[in-house]
């Protein structure tokens, strides 16, 4: 089986275009959805809410039937519709909207998460959000963003101090009791923190506007996209415990390593 390491240059931007080429499918599929009284949200779960959308399925439904034209053999692991399995050692790792919350409240800050990825974690992955026209990209050798105001490159902030630090988080309520008082101590010591972003608060942190993104109870359909655009972008995302983070739970996404040090340091208490 192959992973992304033994690619040549001419595969590698191959696949960059066929990323891209997905996530133009999604915009098509989710926009004509957005701020419309018609979402047609069902709750994926008996307690609390975990809303989906016809938005949601249509966009992911979309990728993979792209994708089985295009890459027949890639594994797609999706949030609505699964786990495919492939022969070639790579898998698409499709959230097809991530802050699905967001979009029935009609933010604009919910996304399309496109990764690709092998045995070892993510190698290229996309953050889109259709309805203002920003694309993050990030993978073999390339870091930008596109969007109204054109291309430019991503790069992440420069060191400071933690008390100098802009936080993110998409739950004030995040994870168990534990967690919570684990985020509070880096919330308490930072200069600012702020909630409810989802995915685009990894793409704010790969273009160095803030400097850490801090979440749990995480899948890899969440995680697997924004960490090779924060790595590309000069980042980095582990667990809380300093490790790989690809498989989903608790991550903390920083934008160089001391101002990840001086917060996994917080996180361990």
């Amino acid at each position: 089986m192959a992973s992304s390491a033994a690619l040549t240059p001419e595969a590698r931007q191959a696949l960059v275009e066929i990323a891209l080429r997905l996530a133009d499918l999604a915009r098509g599929a989710t926009l004509p959805y957005f701020r419309r009284p018609d979402l047609g949200v069902d709750n994926k779960h008996a307690t609390g809410f975990d809303p989906v959308t016809l938005a949601d399925h249509a966009a992911e439904e979309e990728i993979r039937a792209e994708l089985a034209r295009l890459r027949p053999d890639d594994g797609i692991l999706g949030e609505e519709l699964g786990s495919t399995p492939g022969t070639s050692g790579l898998t698409w790792v499709i959230d097809p909207i991530d802050g699905t919350r967001g979009f029935l409240s009609g933010t604009p800050t919910w996304g399309v998460l496109i990764a690709l990825s092998d045995a070892e974690g993510p190698h290229l992955g996309i953050i889109d959000q259709p309805y203002i026209g920003e694309r993050f990209f990030g993978g073999f050798g390339q870091a930008w963003i596109e969007g109204p105001q054109g291309r430019a490159g991503l790069k992440t902030r420069a060191a400071r101090p933690l008390d100098e630090a802009i936080l993110f988080t998409t739950f004030p309520e995040i994870g168990t009791e534990a967690e919570r008082e684990a985020f509070t101590r880096v919330a308490r010591a930072v200069r600012l923190t702020r909630y409810g972003m989802d995915c685009y608060a990894y793409a704010l942190l790969s273009a160095g506007q803030i400097d850490l993104v801090i979440e749990a109870g995480l899948n890899p359909y969440d995680i697997h996209a924004p960490i090779a655009v924060i790595e590309a972008a000069g980042g980095l995302v582990t667990d809380w415990q300093g490790g790989p983070a690809h498989d989903g739970g608790q991550v903390i996404a920083a934008a160089n390593p001391e101002i990840h040090a001086a917060a996994l340091g917080l996180l361990r208490g």
